[in-house]
Formats: C-alpha cells, structure tokens, sequence
C-alpha cells in the first residue's frame, strides 16, 4: 500500500513537470524576445520600415551626407538611402516637375518656403558660413572681401539664384564692394572647381566646401560681422511613397548621431 501511494505520487510529479516545461519555454521566448530588440542597432526603430529612399540635397552636402548615409544605413538594416545632390534650385525645379523623391534639403530657407505645396513641415538641420577660396598659397595676395574688387583679379560667384550666390550678393552689397566675376555658376562645387583649376583667382564658396579641397586650395575667412549664416532646412515630400520611412530619416538628421557627423564636417549648430 505505501508503495501504491509512493507511485502515484511520482506520477503526479511527473505530469507536473510535463504541464510546466510549456509554460517555462513561453517565459523564456519572451525574454529572448525582448532581449532581441534591445540589442538592436543605435537608432533602428521595429516601428520603421525599411525602404529605398532618395533624398535630393544641396551640393554643399555631397561629401557629409555620403558619410551620414552610411551611418544611418548601419543603424537602420534594411534602408537604403540614395542622394541627389544639386544646387537647391535645381532640386526645387525638380520637385515641382514631380521627380520621385522622398525628402529634400536645402541650403537655404527661402528656397523650402516656396515649396511649401509640395512639402511637409521642415526643419533645420545645421548652419555653414562662407568663405573666400583662393589658388593654393594665395598667389593673388587676397586679404578680404575688398580684394574681391581689383581688375586684375578672376573672381568666379554662384549665380544670383543659387542659395551661395544670393549670400555673396548679399555680403558683397553689404560692404558696398562691386565684383565683376568672369563667371557665375550653377552650385557652390562649380564655384570651388573652378577654383581648384586654376581657372578662376578665388571664389566665395561655403565653409565647409573649402574644408574638403583642404590642400587643393587657400581660404580667407570673412568676419561675421560681414558674413552670412546659412541654414538648411530638411523636409519630406508630400509625394513620397515611403512617408514613414522618410520622416524617421528626416528626424534623424537632429538626432545627437546626425549633429556629430555634420559638425565634424564644419557644419554648425541648426
């Protein structure tokens, strides 16, 4: 008799064992489930989805957008982002064409501000300055944005209705000083090539686009007092067929990550 009871003991024991090793696996899948999407990557979001993006952005961003891409991209498994860099009224004829696209980034606000049918609510992203670019070791002897006015000196600006070009005008009508540049150009790279070729004396170019020549040519800093500040507005496009993943990379671009990579490019704070 003890030993029926001793068995059917052991057998309650066991079916419970068997009831309980369900319900342990249940506990453990969903620790493991949880541990899973904390050792997701730095800024990856389960809410994102992945996708193709294309960003159209102002030519003052080609090489810091090449490496925020890359960083967004480790971050985000899945998305691609593809750029299309242009002087910013180039994009904005653009995107009134309806060119595909999923977001849009300017050198300026005024350019954003006459897109606003076509965009969401923008936000700036960084701040850049300008500068004088010269030959490599100031053969001309440029000292200042005076300089810029001497008849023996080949000065290449943006055109008028690029944003770079409309802040020289800006700067240069502030001092009162007239340049006849021997060209006006299409964005601020055209500017500084020319530059870098030996095909123009200096150029008024962005701060920033000088720092990626560094070594290929000079810069003369332009006071503050008679500098502009640049801002660059980021924004997506009403038009885009990945609204959502569009706007994680937009919010993004303020994200600590983002501001890092721009300002150790010599963008400044937005």
């Amino acid at each position: 008799m003890a030993l029926s009871t001793t068995r059917r003991r052991a057998a309650a024991a066991a079916v419970s064992a068997a009831l309980l090793i369900p319900l342990a696996a249940a506990c453990s899948s969903g620790k493991s489930s949880g541990d899973t999407k904390a050792a997701s990557p730095s800024g990856s979001s389960s809410s994102v989805p992945a996708a193709q993006l294309t960003v159209l952005a102002a030519s003052s961003l080609t090489d810091v957008f090449k490496a925020a891409g890359a960083a967004y991209e480790k971050g985000h498994p899945g998305t691609k982002v593809k750029f299309s860099f242009a002087g910013s009224q180039e994009l904005a004829a653009q995107v009134k064409q309806g060119a595909p696209a999923d977001a849009l980034v300017t050198a300026d606000t005024k350019t954003m501000d006459g897109l606003k049918a076509d965009t969401n609510s923008p936000s700036v992203i960084a701040k850049n300055r300008l500068v004088i670019a010269t030959g490599k070791g100031n053969p001309k002897k440029v000292e200042g944005l005076k300089s810029l006015s001497g008849t023996n000196l080949k000065v290449v600006l943006a055109a008028p209705e690029v944003p770079v070009g409309r802040y020289s005008k800006q700067v240069l009508e502030a001092q009162k000083i007239t340049v006849k540049p021997v060209s006006e150009e299409p964005n601020v790279r055209a500017v500084l090539s020319k530059v870098e070729l030996g095909e123009a004396d200096a150029g008024i170019v962005y701060k920033t686009d000088a720092s990626s020549a560094k070594g290929k040519v000079d810069t003369v800093d332009i006071p503050d007092a008679q500098n502009a500040v640049a801002q660059y507005p980021a924004a997506t496009l009403k038009t885009s067929k990945n609204a959502d993943a569009a706007a994680a990379f937009v919010k993004w671009l303020s994200s600590p990550e983002a501001q890092k990579i721009l300002q150790d490019a010599g963008f400044q704070k937005p």
